[in-house]
């Protein structure tokens, strides 16, 4: 990753047309600035109707913005609309081609979409990258749902752009298509190619994102490595596993949260920079506790993502 942008936003806004007289039209983002490092993979995370959707399509012209700057590899999107377009590959949510073609008759169709010239187009190289290569003269709609989301990220590759944006690619798809999805996601990304991924699955973002931006009404709330992001997290948990089963979860002011995890196990979450995890332990012994085994553990983006969210 450098510090140089793949994509660069300055002061975004988007409110949409009113629905009606009288009515202001919905601000769906609202003077939203930041830089895409180019050769990392990027987080855009936000809840639903967040504003995610909307900045994709701007940079996508799909969407036209009401003010502010956004440029893709250096190129306007504006001003430079044609070049923008060629640097940035999108795999939107949603499946997307004809199912009557062949996976290769949809590269193909694909590659002559962005004017590729024919001696140049990778299509058979694309289809073997994502596993797709004894597929290749099938009709599209014999695929699997996981096939169809590969032969997506080829789609959006065929015009090699060094930007390609993922929008949910793992969305309703089972756990081992997830986790091939994400191998092809890395390999992409140590082949040189810019990532920027949506996803609702925050363990996706934490294991897979150097960066990591929030968005949340419209407004950006956070723009950090996955690291800096993870030590904001001011909570911390302990889970202890006591002599005796009990029925209780012990409490005490300090403790932001007690629970049963166990006939003999709870789990305690505190403010780590008001407390120690041996303070907790001092509290449960001077309660009669006595102690077997003791585990911590840091919060997780879960838990950042909803402190981060949860007021705003």
């Amino acid at each position: 990753m450098t510090d140089t942008a793949a994509i660069s936003i300055r002061n975004l806004t988007k409110r949409y047309a009113p629905a009606g007289p009288g009515e202001e039209g919905k601000l769906a983002l609202n003077d939203v600035s930041f830089d895409v490092p180019q050769g990392g993979i990027f987080g855009l995370l936000g809840p639903n109707g967040a504003g995610k959707s909307t900045l994709i399509n701007i940079l996508a012209g799909l969407v036209g913005k009401s003010s502010g700057n956004a440029s893709i590899w250096g190129f306007d999107i504006d001003s430079q609309r044609r070049n923008a377009k060629r640097a940035i590959g999108i795999v939107p949510q949603e499946i997307v081609f004809d199912p009557f073609f062949t996976p290769y008759e949809v590269l193909e169709n694909q590659a002559g979409f962005y004017a590729v010239p024919k001696d140049e187009r990778r299509s058979r190289e694309l289809l073997a990258a994502v596993h797709l290569s004894d597929k290749a003269n099938a009709y599209a709609r014999t695929l699997s749902g996981g096939m169809k989301r590969r032969l997506l990220i080829a789609k959006a590759m065929v015009h090699s752009p060094p930007v390609l944006i993922l929008d949910e690619p793992t969305a309703g798809v089972d756990v081992d298509l997830r986790r091939q999805l994400w191998e092809l996601v890395t390999q992409l990304n140590d082949e040189g190619v810019t990532v920027v991924l949506t996803t609702h699955y925050l363990e996706e973002a934490e294991q897979l994102c150097d960066r990591i931006a929030i968005i949340n009404h419209g407004q950006l709330i956070a723009d950090t490595s996955t690291r800096e992001l993870l030590e904001t997290a001011r909570e911390k948990v302990v889970e202890v596993v006591l002599d005796n089963p009990i029925t209780a979860a012990p409490t005490h002011p300090a403790f932001h949260k007690s629970e049963l995890i166990g006939e003999r196990s709870v789990a305690i979450t505190y403010d780590k920079d008001r407390m120690t995890a041996g303070e907790v332990l001092s509290i449960l012994q001077d309660q009669g506790r006595a102690i077997v085994d003791v585990t911590t553990r840091e919060a997780d983006l879960e838990e950042v993502f909803v402190n981060l969210t949860r007021d705003r």
